[in-house]
């Protein structure tokens, strides 16, 4: 009988022992339940989710994002293209569309929505490593926007090394700069009419040398930036990305 009576008290405190630890594994299974449906829906807030299609391409980098749920227009973040009436936009144009029209892809919401109400996102390319913004940049097709990145570290050397091989915009020689990314500064007024007694002839290209002597030219990332002047006939150092002068 004693047996008896050590055997049931025996098992009622191994079941004891069971039922507390069964009760922590099921409170677990709950908080990683939840978890994991806040983080799904994490992830579709930000428009990145698996059966996410690219339908249609409205401009360089600006395109419609097709989500089982919803339609997102998007931009590329981080990167600048020409304009209709500019020097390579047809290129940028055909860029876009070869790269992103009908692809399945993630993307990274960067900010809610820019000037024109588009959302900015990283568009990240299927099957590669890189994303569509960068790629576009170290090819030429378009420019760094830096105030938007803050100088993001890899879009920085991929634009330098585009503009040191003369790649797509860069081999244009046309001022971008001044007409999208400087809107509001006005060009200085060239001292050549008055010279000339008011004659129409300008010069072509209006170089930027610096309070150091470092000559560069519209197209380079360096044009106006410091302390310096313009010049029609510069004297100094060439830049060694833009060419400078002797370009």
């Amino acid at each position: 009988m004693k047996n008896l009576v050590q055997d049931t008290n025996y098992y009622k405190y191994n079941n004891h022992g069971l039922m507390l630890i069964y009760s922590k594994l099921l409170k677990l299974s709950c908080f990683l339940c939840l978890y994991a449906q806040h983080f799904s829906f994490a992830k579709d807030q930000n428009a990145s989710s698996q059966g996410g299609e690219i339908i249609r391409v409205l401009k360089p980098g600006v395109v419609d994002y097709q989500t089982d749920r919803y339609l997102l227009r998007l931009r590329a973040w981080g990167v600048g293209f020409p304009k209709r009436d500019q020097p390579g936009y047809n290129e940028a144009i055909s860029f876009t569309e070869k790269h992103l029209i009908g692809t399945d892809t993630l993307v990274d919401i960067k900010r809610e929505f820019d000037q024109e109400n588009l959302k900015v996102a990283d568009i990240n390319l299927p099957l590669s490593s890189t994303t569509f913004s960068k790629l576009a940049i170290s090819e030429g097709i378009g420019w760094h926007l830096e105030k938007e990145t803050s100088r993001y570290g890899y879009f920085v050397m991929a634009e330098l090394k585009a503009k040191r091989r003369n790649l797509g915009i860069w081999a244009a020689n046309y001022n971008y700069q001044s007409t999208n990314i400087l809107p509001n500064i006005a060009p200085s007024s060239p001292l050549l009419p008055k010279i000339m007694g008011g004659s129409n002839v300008l010069p072509t290209i209006r170089y930027w040398v610096t309070s150091f002597g470092k000559i560069h030219r519209p197209s380079c990332s360096f044009y106006e930036r410091g302390r310096g002047e313009l010049s029609s006939r510069p004297t100094g150092v060439d830049c060694r990305i833009c060419g400078g002068a002797k370009r």
